[in-house]
């Protein structure tokens, strides 16, 4: 099962960019983030003709995450339960045997100000919703634009990217290092130790050609799934297209959970 989570910064603006992207790569489950779309918008339509069904929770021209896997979906749950948010941020849901929470977490705009203190609150609040996901499902891989780069293999300069920096300072890696600490598992380390290998360039600067980039979009996996792990990579390719986002795919595989292969593309 290749599992794959995408910040598609406007979904609107990169749909043929992703449709294309799903005859290529192939992904049996894709979490995206920044659809910037309201529900009644969702291309479900154009996705179900590309083989995936999808599960959405989007507003209008921010934030957005949805769910798209080539078989059933079900037991969904819209945002963080018991936690106050009027932000489409986070969506869960059950494909096959394996539970995907797709997460698009807070940027934060700056250190000390009132969006990093929510940003903090809010991955209190998912902490605490990912310890009774891992109860109920053990099976579970949690994806998506962390805005968190784990540690300074993920940064271009470790001296600039520091603790007085937005999505490197150490209150906010101590969050994720705490949802680590749960059982998961950063897919993309149990396998490369590489260094630069992001997933995430500014449009300004050439950062891509340059590789400037940060690695702030993730697939965890829990406990029992570390051993399925056989492959884990970033998807540069989709960054070097034309009007591209700025993000770019993370994904992994999981040996032994097949993807289904439902008939295209009526999707019965």
């Amino acid at each position: 099962m290749k599992i794959a989570s995408w910040n598609v910064n406007s979904l609107n603006v990169r749909l043929p960019q992703l449709l294309d992207w799903l005859r290529e790569f192939q992904p049996d489950v894709v979490g995206l983030q920044e659809t910037k779309l309201e529900d009644h918008r969702f291309p479900d339509d154009a996705l179900a003709e590309a083989g995936y069904r999808s599960v959405f929770h989007g507003q209008k021209t921010y934030n957005g995450v949805a769910i798209l896997a080539r078989e059933s979906i079900g037991d969904v749950q819209i945002a963080i339960p018991g936690f106050d948010d009027s932000q489409a941020r986070a969506i869960a849901a059950t494909v096959g045997s394996v539970r995907v929470v797709n997460l698009y977490v807070v940027n934060g705009q700056d250190v000390g100000t009132d969006k990093y203190s929510y940003k903090l609150r809010w991955l209190d609040a998912v902490h605490g919703w990912l310890a009774d996901e891992l109860k109920a499902h053990p099976r579970l891989v949690v994806l998506g634009d962390f805005n968190i780069a784990p540690d300074d293999r993920d940064v271009p300069d470790a001296a600039v990217w520091n603790d007085d920096h937005i999505l490197t300072s150490t209150a906010e890696r101590n969050a994720l290092k705490q949802l680590l600490a749960l059982g998961l598992h950063d897919g993309l380390r149990l396998l490369h130790d590489d260094a630069a290998m992001f997933s995430w360039w500014d449009y300004r600067q050439a950062a891509f050609r340059r590789n400037l980039g940060l690695r702030i979009d993730l697939t965890l996996v829990s406990d029992a799934l570390k051993t399925h792990v056989n492959a884990a990579g970033i998807d540069k390719t989709p960054r070097g297209w034309e009007r591209p986002s700025d993000h770019t795919p993370a994904w992994v595989q999981l040996a032994g959970l097949s993807g289904s292969q439902t008939p295209h593309p009526h999707l019965l």
